[in-house]
């Protein structure tokens, strides 16, 4: 769905954030879930606005963003993070920094509480881009940060989804509610730069240490000066093929498209493959965009202009 153009000056910060995309249509969410999420992201906003509105980095917008969601079992990401086959939590997620494109991502993590925390610190504190599985999470212990017990990230509703999941073989590969929870922020800050984070607990059932697009630098999470800063939330095999975050980047860098544009072009080429899902973009211009080719994103947006809207539905601008 794109997003409606804005008659109003440059802001000097923008905020968009996501917390999953799928089949979220009105009557298919109750309106418990849509308080709890509404909420979620409204909180969300909240705290990447605060440290932008304080002049502070696009990086430390999205990571502040990103854990508040982490934080709420509604969301796929941290506490409230899907089941593995096995019955235990791994995640995932990614951050970036546009202004000189130094990336980390951590994959497969289970008892640091924020995994968007973890990628940071294998960004600035490590010569590496992504770590995996226990020594994402030793790296993690060595930083100082938090950690929890892995059942700290359990919630009864994901358990049931796997239950559902192991009782019916028709369900396939992926997520038994065809919603892909994932969270994710893209922002611009008063200098001009964006950054991008993800953090993911996957797909429901997932095994054999499965991984998908969140913290694959240039799938799921991408950001870049020249061009946007992009989230992904969706089927991940598919954005890994298609290269989801980095393409859009891409188009708006060497053809000049406008974020709508190159994100629409990406996503339905995305479609073509298979793959469902949704983005959010921003860029050093200013401009703000969302596009989902699922019946709705859990998603919102923020800027230094007063613009601010929190939305579920495709018929949501």
């Amino acid at each position: 769905m794109p997003l409606s153009a804005q008659a109003q000056p440059k802001p000097s910060w923008t905020l968009v954030i996501h917390g999953g995309a799928g089949i979220i249509e009105k009557g298919r969410v109750t309106p418990e879930q849509e308080k709890g999420v509404q909420a979620g992201l409204d909180a969300a906003l909240d705290a990447g606005a605060k440290v932008l509105a304080a002049g502070g980095s696009s990086l430390d917008a999205v990571q502040a963003a990103v854990q508040v969601l982490e934080d709420d079992p509604h969301f796929n990401a941290g506490r409230g993070a899907v089941f593995t086959w096995d019955a235990t939590n791994e995640l995932d997620a990614a951050i970036m920094d546009g202004s000189n494109r130094a990336a980390g991502s951590v994959a497969g993590t289970t008892t640091t509480r924020h995994p968007v925390a973890a990628a940071r610190a294998v960004m600035e504190k490590s010569p590496h881009v992504l770590l995996a599985g226990p020594g994402a999470d030793q790296f993690a212990r060595e930083q100082g940060l938090e950690q929890v017990e892995n059942s700290w990230f359990a919630t009864p509703e994901r358990r049931r989804q796997l239950d559902k999941m192991k009782a019916n073989d028709k369900l396939g590969w992926f997520d038994v509610d065809l919603k892909y929870g994932t969270v994710g922020a893209v922002a611009m800050d008063s200098q001009g730069h964006v950054a991008a984070a993800t953090s993911t607990g996957g797909l429901t059932g997932k095994r054999w240490g499965r991984i998908g697009d969140a913290p694959i630098i240039g799938a799921g999470t991408y950001a870049d000066d020249r061009a946007c800063a992009v989230s992904a939330t969706g089927a991940g095999e598919f954005f890994i093929r298609e290269g989801v975050a980095h393409e859009i980047c891409a188009r708006v860098r060497f053809k000049n498209e406008t974020l709508q544009q190159a994100a629409d072009v990406v996503m339905a080429e995305t479609k073509q493959l298979g793959g469902s899902g949704g983005v959010i973009v921003t860029g050093p211009s200013g401009e703000m965009a969302w596009s989902f080719n699922t019946p709705g994103m859990y998603r919102g947006r923020a800027s230094s202009n007063g613009d601010r809207l929190v939305a579920f539905y495709g018929d949501e601008r």
